[in-house]
């Protein structure tokens, strides 16, 4: 009987190509034998495989392509493999892989999401951004709430229009910037008061050119501003974008909380395997301008930071349910410009926090702002 070694099965696994990456599996390090024996005339290999999507659709297609390959090899040498193929998503700290190709230049990307709409999740979103450039960071923002777009209101931007930008001999997006932050939203593509009447296939695209074709350039941090739920648009950019982490956001009532579980588990999947920086408590409580140490649990108490408690899960702070917070969002000056106010101060303990956690993460080895 013909022999077999590893080096005979790694050979014919380099004309398997990892699709997202352009690469044979061989080549990316995504290919690792467990093991290799002979029995009864036959062949038993054991092999993991690692795939940038976390799709079960494209794992099944790796898989496949990995069973041919072997076949073949097989029948090259007269000899029957039966092969075990595991195939693995890449880990948080893995996806090194993939700023090689989508944001190269970003060395932090965190997705802001809630399960349900209505909690601020947009609001956080802006807060967060401005107090990371406030500080001095070079900061990016994108829009992902296909269907309910905010950020241009948010920062004052709504008549503004993305420029056309040619780099390298391709026509990229330049990103419109207010308040020390780059941003790109659908809102700047259609008419304020105009219905994003999309389906899944189309919000997906139309995000992913958000990354793709968008003149970043060399930022520290990106946010992502989720769409509510669990659904295309998250799958679609956990395969896209290599994320440091996400943030939470939910109010204290039980039916928020509900929504809230629904997100984290979802980042928790093995499929998908995004570090969850912590939860968000936002209008955690209501005090009156006239009575500022009286403090109104309009929506319970304590209802967030008793689920991170639970469930093992970073809390990143409260922020009140405060006028000013609105009228600063409506008016497109984020509230976390308004230094020395207690909003102001809360984003800045919240901002601190989810640093801290991600600081503990291990993240991408792209390269950062201040070097490129």
């Amino acid at each position: 009987m013909s022999t077999l070694t590893v080096e005979h099965i790694i050979g014919a696994l380099g004309g398997v190509i990892e699709p997202e990456l352009g690469k044979d599996i061989v080549a990316l390090d995504l290919a690792e034998v467990l093991s290799l024996e002979e029995a009864e005339g036959q062949w038993n290999a054991r092999l993991r495989i690692k795939s940038s999507s976390p799709a079960m659709h494209a794992r099944q297609r790796m898989r496949e392509a990995v069973e041919f390959a072997l076949e073949k090899l097989g029948s090259n040498r007269g000899i029957t493999i039966a092969a075990e193929v595991e195939v693995v998503p890449l880990g948080s700290n893995e996806r090194s892989l993939e700023t090689r190709k989508v944001l190269p230049g970003v060395q932090h990307i965190i997705a802001i999401a809630s399960g349900k709409g209505g909690v601020g999740k947009s609001t956080v979103t802006a807060n967060i951004a401005v107090e990371l450039a406030r500080r001095g960071h070079k900061v990016g923002l994108v829009d992902a709430d296909i269907h309910g777009p905010s950020m241009p209101t948010m920062f004052d931007v709504v008549r503004e229009k993305p420029q056309p930008v040619e780099k390298g001999g391709k026509s990229l997006i330049g990103p419109v910037e207010a308040h020390g932050v780059k941003m790109l939203s659908i809102g700047f593509f259609a008419d304020p008061d105009q219905a994003i009447v999309w389906r899944g296939p189309m919000a997906s695209k139309a995000l992913g050119q958000l990354f793709t074709d968008g003149d970043w350039g060399a930022l520290d941090y990106m946010l992502i501003d989720l769409p509510p739920g669990t659904g295309d648009v998250h799958l679609s950019l956990v395969q896209l974008v290599p994320l440091s982490g996400v943030v939470v956001v939910s109010t204290p009532q039980d039916i928020a909380l509900a929504d809230a579980r629904k997100g984290v588990s979802m980042f928790q999947l093995e499929s998908i395997n995004v570090p969850v920086l912590g939860l968000v408590e936002n209008m955690a409580y209501f005090s009156p301008p006239d009575m500022p140490e009286r403090k109104y649990h309009l929506f319970g108490r304590d209802g967030v930071k008793r689920y991170a408690e639970a469930s093992g899960t970073p809390f990143l702070g409260e922020l009140p349910l405060v006028q000013a917070i609105r009228e600063a969002g409506d008016a497109g000056r984020p509230a976390a410009l308004q230094e020395g106010t207690e909003s102001a101060k809360a984003i800045a303990r919240l901002t601190d926090r989810m640093l801290d956690v991600l600081a503990d993460l291990p993240t991408p080895s792209a390269a950062p702002a201040s070097a490129v």
